[in-house]
């Protein structure tokens, strides 16, 4: 019998919007307080987030304008981009996407088991987790940049993920919202919801997705279902998670 017993969750762009409000602003900081001549407007962000990872975006920023940074910078850079981003989260910068904590909440109380799963380092993902949730942590786990030798779109953290939970992928549910993201939790097999970030995002030609929210919803923010079963409510709740399984389920048989 299909049922819902675990939920992985992505971090950035999918608990909260943490891209444009906190890493952006921390690696210019990182960039000026080591006197290198970079500064990324939002646009050219947003075109650089199409490489996972910060420092493997550093890397790649570097030889695409011929600069010859040793690994050791690009460590020292990020290190410093960390530290700045931990201070920006320290200063109450960041809140959940609409209707995050309801589901979160929800799923606790009714024993869905829940995790993370990011391209984030750990120190970032422990912090931002502790300032959000304010002591209350409903994650199992959390699969971190340190955890994998490959990130996203690499479909090995959620198969570390599965492989560490136990539970079975059609009994399992992702929550992403970019190409990296989707294309790692779809080669890994899992049932996966897309829900955008501020970020404008164009699906790439090669994701097949079967179901995309345009957000969770509450109370005061209708969702709207793109792709996927029809609400019973105005918002994202267990319900539509077990429907959404269900409809993946007989689409398989």
């Amino acid at each position: 019998m299909t049922y819902l017993e675990g939920v992985y969750w992505d971090l950035d762009g999918t608990i909260a919007n943490t891209e444009l409000e906190a890493h952006l602003p921390a690696f210019n900081n990182a960039f000026n307080d080591l006197g290198i001549d970079w500064n990324w407007d939002p646009k050219k962000y947003i075109k650089l987030l199409r490489i996972n990872g910060g420092k493997n975006r550093i890397a790649y920023y570097s030889r695409s304008n011929n600069y010859d940074f040793s690994d050791d910078l690009i460590f020292k850079i990020h290190e410093r981009k960390q530290f700045y981003y931990l201070e920006l989260i320290k200063k109450n910068t960041i809140n959940f996407k609409t209707g995050v904590f309801r589901l979160i909440n929800e799923l606790h109380e009714k024993k869905i088991r829940q995790f993370i799963v990011t391209s984030s380092s750990k120190n970032q993902v422990d912090l931002l987790v502790e300032y959000l949730f304010d002591g209350f942590n409903p994650f199992e786990f959390i699969i971190s940049s340190e955890d994998v030798e490959l990130n996203k779109p690499n479909p090995l953290p959620y198969l570390k993920a599965v492989q560490l939970s136990g539970i079975k992928k059609n009994n399992s549910i992702v929550f992403e919202d970019s190409n990296p993201g989707l294309k790692s939790s779809l080669a890994a097999n899992l049932p996966t919801i897309f829900v955008p970030s501020n970020i404008p995002t164009i699906l790439e030609d090669n994701i097949k997705l079967d179901c995309i929210v345009d957000c969770l919803g509450d109370e005061n923010n209708v969702a709207n279902v793109i792709k996927g079963p029809k609400l019973k409510k105005s918002y994202i709740d267990f319900s539509f998670l077990s429907d959404y399984l269900m409809t993946v389920s007989n689409a398989e048989n």
